[in-house]
């Protein structure tokens, strides 16, 4: 599992690095030209729109595996806003806390009654 684990730092480092250089060029109001994108019923809408479902995916995922308290909600709010930015290391710091646990991992608070 480690080289599984070091290819998601490898794929975040890589995120950061493009993430900065894009925010450095053209700025850091994302939202604009996301929405814009959308509104335009375009194949770049359709790519944001795809986006925008794994975001939720990843932060209902991220909220429920914590027990969906308050405190997961805030954490699946992260997810939505920071994406892989989020996830990446996320994955990477449950698979060191729980020891390459997959059920674990996947299921958070709820590996207990799977």
């Amino acid at each position: 599992m480690r080289p599984f684990y070091l290819f998601l730092m490898v794929l975040w480092v890589a995120l950061v690095f493009y993430t900065v250089r894009v925010g450095m060029t053209e700025g850091w109001n994302l939202f604009p030209i996301f929405f814009a994108d959308l509104a335009r019923w375009g194949w770049p809408g359709q790519f944001n729109l795809d986006f925008a479902m794994m975001l939720f995916v990843s932060a209902s995922w991220t909220a429920w595996r914590n027990g969906l308290t308050p405190g997961a909600l805030a954490l699946g709010l992260v997810a939505f806003v920071g994406g892989a930015s989020f996830l990446l290391p996320y994955l990477t710091y449950l698979a060191w806390k729980h020891r390459g646990d997959t059920a674990t991992i996947l299921l958070g608070r709820n590996a207990r009654t799977a």
